[in-house]
């Protein structure tokens, strides 16, 4: 979440007339994240969150993910469906940008879990997965193995100026995780693919919000839970491991999706590939970001120093990780 669209007052107040949902008392750009641009919107009827889709999100994409969202709700799983406006309109247009209002849920993102909450994400990750067995619908991951090569190439020799050597070490390493990517062998399904501490919602020990599906789409299962380990179980900076918050989301996940053999010998090799495709996202968003959006950007040497852990002899060729 962040704001690059910055929507008036008075615009705001105009587009909530088309729902039911009260008068404007007032609205805060979300400064966290980097894909849309998002507003904590206060009405005299309640709480929620505008988002206005920004150019990486595709129009055509939303069906799908409102789709998955409505899907999740109706069997449980604590997620938020945009709202209809009173002629059932879900996607609208606000200052030139598609535009939706989304239910609010209560909450805090963490920015420290402890193993309790792991184990109960990860057992929400696993509900989750569970819940989308019979949903039909289907999408490419636009961040899946296929692009990050040519991501490699539109990010270029910049990335040097992010550490000497990361170009070169990146081509490396996405060729190496390739050939060993054994896609065909694991379960697929709908995955969220983005379930970062900041998109999960706690209330103490309990999950009460999985949010932002803006990155879901058709891939594999086990890929979901690796993105998610590399993201829970490191401090900030990637440098310090806990092996607590990783076993528990594990575990947590496991109650739903015991490992198969299948899994247990690819979730690692799974995990490293998340590493890198979170650093070639980062990179290209830290060499891109305008300089007056209200957005924080992250440090991508953050998720690459994270496959140390997953796979120390491929770190050892890298020049950036030793």
């Amino acid at each position: 979440m962040a704001v690059y669209t910055h929507v008036s007052a008075e615009a705001l107040a105009a587009f909530l007339t088309r729902y039911d949902v009260g008068d404007l008392i007032s609205a805060k750009g979300i400064a966290e994240g980097v894909e849309n641009s998002n507003y904590l919107v206060d009405t005299t009827k309640g709480r929620f969150i505008l988002t206005l889709y920004e150019k990486r999100v595709e129009v055509d994409d939303l069906p799908f993910f409102f789709a998955l969202l409505d899907h999740l709700a109706t069997r449980g799983n604590p997620v938020p469906p945009a709202i209809k406006d009173r002629a059932g309109v879900t996607i609208q247009t606000l200052e030139g940008r598609p535009a939706c209002l989304i239910q609010f849920l209560p909450g805090v993102s963490l920015s420290h879990p402890t193993a309790a909450q792991a184990l109960a994400a990860g057992e929400a990750m696993g509900r989750m997965h569970a819940a989308v067995a019979d949903f039909p619908n289907t999408r490419p991951n636009s961040m899946g193995i296929d692009t990050w090569q040519p991501l490699l190439e539109r990010c270029g020799r910049s990335l040097d100026e992010i550490a000497p050597g990361l170009y070169d070490d990146l081509a490396f390493a996405i060729g190496d995780i390739a050939a060993t990517w054994y896609a065909d062998e694991l379960d697929r399904c709908a995955i969220h693919a983005d379930l970062f501490p900041d998109n999960v919602l706690m209330r103490g020990d309990e999950v009460s919000g999985l949010i932002d599906f803006y990155f879901a789409c058709t891939d594999i299962r086990l890929y979901d839970l690796a993105i998610m380990h590399t993201a829970w179980a490191f401090d900030a900076t990637g440098r310090h491991y806990d092996a607590a918050v990783g076993d528990a989301l594990i575990a947590g996940y496991q109650r739903y999706f015991p490992f198969s053999d299948a899994d247990q010998m690819q979730f690692w090799g799974l995990a490293s590939g998340a590493c890198v495709r979170f650093t070639l996202s980062r990179a290209w968003d830290w060499l891109n970001t305008p300089p007056d959006a209200l957005v924080t950007r992250k440090d991508p040497l953050a998720f690459w120093r994270r496959i140390k852990e997953y796979d120390p002899n491929l770190a050892s060729l890298m020049k950036t990780l030793r």
